[in-house]
């Protein structure tokens, strides 16, 4: 592994697999996996969606941020961003040194398939199309998640698969570069 990289970010839309893929990837590599969602809750005593009803999605994206300033001071440690969180304009390009960026990519279809059991519980999905509301949110976000450094894609595959690949982009990788310039590497 490259021993630049302290701590592992991992963003993308809802439903891409951060907080499935996190915990796999932090076991691999000895670390610890914290979600921005769980500590946010925890801090406000509330879950997500009941944060947005009572104080807004205001409210949400300033604790979010707080956590996520703490969160990426620490080392050894995967995270799981929330999926607004890096779609703030400049944020993945501010990182900490140390910081490994990675998009999960997933498509709106998959992406409402997957958080369909608990889509009541997915405020910004909330409203009678959710497929509308997965593209429409996605295609916002889709420019900033493409300044993280390495993207992955996550449709039809499993979280055991994308760990792997992850892992195996990381011992690939170098500071300064970027997914495009690893592709020749995949295998």
């Amino acid at each position: 592994m490259v021993s630049d990289v302290r701590r592992v970010l991992l963003v993308g839309f809802m439903g891409s697999g951060k907080s499935t893929v996190g915990p796999l990837l932090a076991e691999r590599l000895s670390w610890r996996f914290v979600d921005f969602d769980d500590v946010v809750e925890e801090r406000e005593g509330l879950s997500v969606a009941e944060i947005f009803g009572r104080h807004g999605e205001g409210r949400f994206r300033r604790v979010e941020a707080e956590v996520a300033e703490r969160l990426l001071g620490e080392d050894h440690i995967v995270l799981g961003s929330g999926g607004g969180w890096a779609a703030a304009p400049g944020r993945l390009d501010a990182l900490p040194n140390g910081t490994l960026s990675v998009w999960l990519q997933v498509s709106p279809a998959e992406a409402v398939e997957r958080v369909s059991p608990e889509a009541a519980v997915r405020p910004l999905l909330a409203g009678g199309d959710p497929l509308a509301a997965a593209e429409a949110l996605l295609s916002e976000r889709a420019r900033h998640y493409g300044h993280a450094h390495l993207k992955v894609e996550t449709d039809g595959r499993t979280p055991q698969d994308v760990a792997a690949e992850i892992l195996t982009l990381l011992e690939r990788w170098t500071p300064g570069r970027r997914n495009r310039e690893l592709m020749d590497f995949r295998g």
